[in-house]
């Protein structure tokens, strides 16, 4: 006699993605925020707006969270930022949601300002303060856009504690895309409306890059609310931030054609003495 057999098991549930035509996922749309968390704010529960992202649009190969075969790092140093000094994070961390299942997580590293020094300038811009940003990864189970999300801001130097310049959230932002799209004068921040495009292209280690930047409005909030140092930001009784993203596509359009050693970038070096000596001057200053 057969024994009588049980049901069939229960099929396994695929988590759902959402459709996108932006080359990225809302974060809102699956119960995220285009706001950090930042630790021990005042008042408590401000962050700090992700303003620019770099569409999946862009090339695979430049989307690469490595600095090799022209990824992300590179292309990230072909503009005049790079990984944090001496490879030592500084700072305390923030974490964002980009409502793509993953929940709140901390930022893949601090990418900074190198000064024209792709190895040893983020150590001036810890000091000096400067340009930075955090970045992540938008790969989570129900929205895999493998696009790259980032928190931009102006920062003062470390004397003042890293404290955000007035307007520096916009001023940052647009100091970005005006490096990274190559444009020969400062992008005027009050005139940015979400019809605003740039683009042009950069170089790093014989890797050359198109990047378009387009903004866009609905993302964020032209507001103060919830925006970390929103008190001394804000300018003029504006808001702290004008509610702009900043998409970058970004197409690789030149590589090596042989293996070849060694850093390339238009501006010169700042020099490992000036370096060292700013780092001493921090130090010092920070025991007195």
């Amino acid at each position: 006699m057969v024994a009588a057999r049980g049901p069939p098991p229960a099929p396994t549930l695929l988590a759902r993605k959402r459709s996108t035509n932006y080359g990225y996922y809302n974060p809102m749309d699956g119960d995220g925020s285009m706001l950090t968390q930042v630790q021990d704010t005042y008042p408590p529960g401000l962050g700090e707006p992700i303003n620019v992202i770099i569409s999946a649009y862009s090339d695979s190969e430049v989307l690469l969270d490595n600095g090799d075969s022209g990824g992300l790092i590179n292309y990230f140093q072909s503009f005049g930022f790079s990984t944090e000094c001496l490879g030592q994070h500084s700072g305390g961390d923030q974490a964002a949601n980009l409502g793509d299942g993953n929940g709140y997580l901390n930022e893949t590293a601090v990418i900074r300002l190198d000064y024209g020094d792709a190895t040893l300038g983020t150590c001036q811009e810890t000091v000096e303060g400067g340009n930075h940003f955090r970045y992540w990864l938008q790969n989570g189970p129900t929205a895999d856009s493998g696009a790259i999300f980032m928190a931009t801001s102006y920062e003062m130097p470390i004397a003042e504690n890293h404290n955000i310049i007035t307007n520096g959230y916009n001023l940052g932002r647009d100091w970005l895309v005006g490096n990274a799209t190559a444009q020969s004068t400062i992008l005027p921040t009050p005139n940015m409306t979400n019809t605003s495009t740039y683009s042009g292209q950069t170089s790093f280690n014989n890797y050359t890059y198109a990047t378009t930047a387009t903004y866009v409005s609905g993302l964020l909030q032209n507001s103060s609310n919830g925006i970390n140092h929103y008190q001394s930001v804000a300018i003029d009784g504006s808001n702290a931030i004008d509610g702009l993203v900043a998409i970058l596509t970004v197409k690789m359009v030149a590589g090596p054609t042989t293996a070849t050693s060694g850093a390339e970038w238009s501006n010169q070096p700042a020099g490992l003495m000036w370096t060292l000596f700013t780092i001493s001057c921090a130090i010092l200053s920070s025991l007195l």
